[in-house]
């Protein structure tokens, strides 16, 4: 049943990706954020049908905490489903920070091109960061709200990649808040998996952090201390075998 499941919703996303791409390219002329709303229609479906179709319910804790404002988003990063998740659920337009090679990936990198979001070239090192700042820097001054994995790439449940500085960079340049969020998706959607299966999906935003008083190192240590601190609470079976204390400012 999660192979047939799993092979659905796979042809599900091919058969709607190609005919909203070549739309995609047929209203470019129009504002940006007419192409958001309406390019936003698939990542809306593909939601959809990995809830109807895979069975991926979910419900998110601490929405309470996302201002009426400025915002940078930083996450946990499991699988695809949380990309999907924040462009429909976020009360306000998101940018996402992503290596420009998707630009090149047919249909759906199309369509990513034409959204104005953050592409950065990860060959550069330590300017990529500074692209990230700068582009970020005029995307918040554009009332949108850019979303960064600060360990870079998607992490296997009960793992601890390494948080990068480009999101608290950008917070403590700009003086707007941090929302870190956990979120325990790749449960049901692994890392580069074929099979997906049925379960809830946890997504969790934490109380806004200040960059106020912080550099953007300690910046990114208070932020991987809630986030691993509440991924522990979401799944702690994950962490049984865990031998190191969770940082005190985590508790």
């Amino acid at each position: 049943m999660i192979r047939l499941r799993s092979t659905a919703y796979m042809a599900f996303l091919v058969i709607t990706v190609i005919p909203y791409a070549i739309c995609c390219v047929l209203w470019a002329p129009l504002p940006l954020a007419w192409r958001y709303r309406l390019t936003l229609g698939w990542p809306a479906l593909a939601l959809w049908g990995a809830k109807v179709i895979l069975g991926m319910r979910y419900r998110a804790l601490g929405r309470e905490n996302l201002p009426d404002g400025p915002a940078i988003i930083l996450s946990k990063h499991q699988s695809a489903w949380e990309t999907l998740y924040f462009a429909v659920k976020l009360p306000r337009d998101v940018v996402f920070v992503y290596k420009k090679e998707l630009h090149y990936v047919p249909f759906f990198g199309w369509s990513l091109a034409l959204l104005s979001m953050i592409p950065i070239d990860r060959t550069k090192g330590r300017e990529s960061f500074d692209q990230v700042v700068r582009t970020g820097s005029r995307r918040l001054a554009e009332g949108r709200w850019p979303v960064l994995f600060p360990e870079g790439t998607r992490v296997a449940p009960g793992e601890t990649g390494r948080y990068k500085q480009g999101g608290t960079l950008l917070a403590c340049k700009t003086g707007v808040p941090v929302i870190p969020v956990a979120h325990n998706a790749g449960e049901c959607w692994p890392r580069n998996a074929f099979l997906k299966t049925p379960g809830l999906v946890t997504v969790s935003f934490g109380p806004p952090i200040s960059p106020q008083g912080h550099s953007p190192a300690s910046l990114n240590r208070a932020v991987r201390d809630w986030i691993e601190a509440e991924m522990r609470r979401l799944n702690p079976e994950r962490y049984a075998d865990e031998r190191t204390e969770i940082p005190p400012a985590a508790r």
